[in-house]
C-alpha cells in the first residue's frame, strides 16, 4: 500500500495541526496505523497508534492529552494541539501488517513520505 502525508508546516508554540494520510488505493483495510516522528540527529520515534478498526489507540507519554488519532476507512489523522518546540520533525505516517496499535518501527510494513512539521517559539 502507498501512503500520502499531507498537512504539515510551520506553526507558533500553541498552535494546533492536522495531519492527514491516505492509501493510495483508497482503503487502509484492517491495518494498524500508525505517526512516527523525526527530529534533526534523532532516531524515529513512534507518536500515536491506532488499531484497524479505530477501537485502540496509543501515545507516547508526551504527547497525550494534546495528540489525538482517529481513523475511518481512508484516512488516519493526527490533531495535534498545544504545539511545543520540541514536537518539530518530520512526521511520517506508517501502516502495520499487525491490526492492533504497535508501537515498534519494525512492526510496521508500509511507509509515507514524512511530512515536515516546524513549531516555532
Amino acid at each position: 500500500v502507498q501512503l500520502q502525508a499531507s498537512g504539515g508546516g510551520l506553526v507558533q508554540a500553541g498552535g494546533s495541526l492536522r495531519l492527514s494520510c491516505a492509501a493510495s488505493g483508497g482503503t487502509l483495510g484492517t491495518y494498524g496505523m500508525g505517526w512516527f516522528r523525526q527530529a534533526p540527529g534523532k532516531e524515529r520515534e513512534f507518536v500515536a497508534g491506532v488499531s484497524w478498526n479505530g477501537g485502540s489507540t496509543d501515545y507516547v507519554d508526551s504527547v497525550k492529552g494534546r495528540f489525538i488519532i482517529s481513523r475511518d476507512s481512508a484516512t488516519v489523522t493526527l490533531q495535534m494541539n498545544s504545539l511545543q518546540p520540541k514536537d518539530t520533525a518530520v512526521y511520517y505516517c506508517a501502516a502495520s501488517r499487525f491490526p492492533r496499535s504497535a508501537k515498534e518501527v519494525f512492526e510496521y510494513d508500509y511507509w509515507g513520505q514524512g511530512t515536515l512539521v516546524t513549531v516555532s517559539s
